[in-house]
């Protein structure tokens, strides 16, 4: 039975479908096939990255020359995440969609969404690093290590031919989160400034990922062991 949490993702992501579906028949038309809209989406995610890079430089410019930080460009690098991760529905649906699944396509999605996350997280951790933010950089390695734990937890798990999709910090909820953080410092520097350092938007989220998916890699160890030792029992 689905909880509550799954049911609410599953609506959201038909919501998503309905939106996309018209675009994705275009696309189909146009001769665009799933593969080229997973690299698109690649390089849309290490084009944020380079921007979060260049937030870093122009945060450092700022503290030296003592002016205020601006977070215009971390904003701007959640905009271009939020419109470049659609692709990561995109191009799954697509191939659902118009029958062009592929295995080659599966990996290639998998291998892309890594690259993407391990771009845009080593980019956040640049940037508290770059910026003396010591302990949040700390947090952003940690976030990634957890990222690629929930990955590659999942592959071994299956690999093993044990059922491994649990745990609440997966992939989208990672890149919500990000994107989220990111856009808000963008958007909401200016409000919350007299009160605290924006840079705390970005920052929450990040620890928020380097705790939960760190979690979620321990949780689908321990459901993978209990698959493992018991065997008979259904793999739920």
């Amino acid at each position: 039975m689905k909880t509550t949490f799954s049911a609410m993702r599953d609506a959201i992501q038909q919501g998503i479908y309905g939106i996309i579906d018209p675009p994705i028949r275009v696309l189909v038309k146009l001769g665009a096939t799933p593969n080229m809209i997973t690299l698109v989406g690649l390089l849309g995610n290490i084009v944020a990255a380079v921007i979060i890079v260049m937030a870093a430089l122009e945060a450092r410019f700022e503290t030296v020359f003592g002016l205020p930080k601006r977070y215009d460009l971390l904003g701007w690098a959640g905009a271009i995440m939020l419109l470049f991760s659609i692709m990561d529905m995109v191009d799954g649906r697509m191939a659902r969609t118009a029958e062009m699944t592929t295995r080659f396509g599966a990996f290639l999605d998998s291998v892309t969404d890594r690259y993407s996350e391990l771009a845009t997280l080593s980019a956040l951790a640049f940037y508290f690093t770059y910026n003396d933010y010591q302990v949040l950089a700390l947090f952003a390695f940690m976030a990634l290590a957890g990222s690629i734990m929930v990955s590659y937890t999942r592959a071994r798990g299956e690999a093993m031919g044990c059922d491994c999709k649990v745990g609440l910090m997966q992939r989208p909820e990672r890149v919500v989160v990000t994107t989220l953080g990111l856009l808000l410092a963008g958007l909401l520097q200016d409000v919350v400034r007299p009160h605290f350092d924006p840079v705390w938007l970005v920052a929450v989220p990040v620890i928020v990922i380097a705790v939960l998916a760190n979690i979620t890699a321990l949780v689908r160890i321990a459901h993978v062991r209990n698959q493992l030792l018991n065997p008979t029992s259904s793999h739920v």
